[in-house]
Parts: structure tokens; sequence; C-alpha cells
């Protein structure tokens, strides 16, 4: 920038601080009202398309494994935009501790461990009637309102477990690395 900046242009390249020391003064933290509106818009539609992933899964491409990563995804958004204080005190529930940790992370770590115990059970669970490993059955529902006939498949319950597992080990990362 040339030289012909205000002395008192606190956003000049180069401009000294009110005290003449030549630091560079505090960078705004605060992101914009577009990307707070924009993460308010696209995150819905996000958890939105991870459960209708989370749900075909069984059936079609996707699943558990997908729908967490988007999951996922959208609490980075919030995590990003909003902050630490307002993903896990406004939008979990979950009170702050005075030393400043990411409290909520014990729970993520029992979504990890539900995750993982549902996805091996869904998997052994044919065992005990002597089936093989991860042998999935099928049960029809028929007079279903709105969808007429409807599937229950036991390999939804090991989806399920993938997705808790992948949500609850990223989040788990996302907290231990944001705290930091």
């Amino acid at each position: 920038m040339s030289d012909d900046a205000p002395a008192g242009d606190a956003g000049a390249v180069g401009a000294a601080d009110a005290d003449g020391s030549g630091a560079r003064p505090s960078v705004d933290t605060q992101t914009t009202v577009i990307a707070r509106t924009v993460v308010r818009v696209v995150v819905p539609i996000i958890l939105v398309t991870a459960v209708g992933l989370l749900l075909q899964g069984h059936n079609r491409p996707g699943g558990g494994f997908i729908g967490a990563v988007l999951t996922v995804t959208a609490f980075v958004l919030v995590y990003v935009i909003f902050g630490r204080e307002y993903l896990q005190g406004d939008l979990l529930g979950v009170e702050a501790t005075d030393d400043g940790s990411h409290t909520v992370v014990e729970y993520y770590r029992l979504l990890f461990a539900g995750g993982l115990a549902l996805a091996a059970g869904s998997g052994l669970a044919p065992l005990f009637v002597g089936l093989p490993f991860l042998t999935q059955g099928v049960l029809f529902v028929h007079h279903v309102p709105l969808y007429g006939e409807f599937e229950l498949a036991s390999a939804f319950a090991f989806d399920l477990g993938v997705y808790l597992a992948v949500v609850g080990g990223l989040l788990t990362i996302l907290g231990e690395v944001g705290s930091e």
C-alpha cells in the first residue's frame, strides 16, 4: 500500500497503532451476515439429505457412512461460522465448563461407542439363529399411510450403527482439535 494512507486508518497495511509501536491492529473475527445466513439455510438441507442417504443405504448407494459424513459437515459449518460456544451450549444444550474444555466430546465418544456396539450387534445377531454373520432379514409392512408398502430391513440397524460411529468419531476429532 502506498504512503498516502492516512496515519489513523486502522485498515491500512503497515499503519501504526495508537501507541506508535507499529503493531498490526487486531483482525475482526466475526463472520459476515451472508455466511451466517447461508449456514442457516444450508445446514437443514444437508441434514435432510444425510437422513435420506441413511434411510436408503441398504437398497441404493448411500448408507450410514456417507450420511454421517454429511451430518458432520453440517456440524463443522455451524462450528466454523457460529463458534464452539454456540454449537455446544445453544445447539446441543451442553453446559460449558470453567476451564473452556469441549465437554460435549464425552457425549460424542458415547455416540461412537453406541454406534460401534449397534453395528457389531446387528452383524452378530444372525449367528444366534444359525445364520452367517451379517445376514439380512427383510419384513414388508403393508397398508402404511402415505407409503402403501414399507420395507424394514435388518441392514438398517447396521447402517445406523455405522452412522452413529462415524458421527461420534468425527465429532470427537473435531471437538478435540477445536479445543486446542
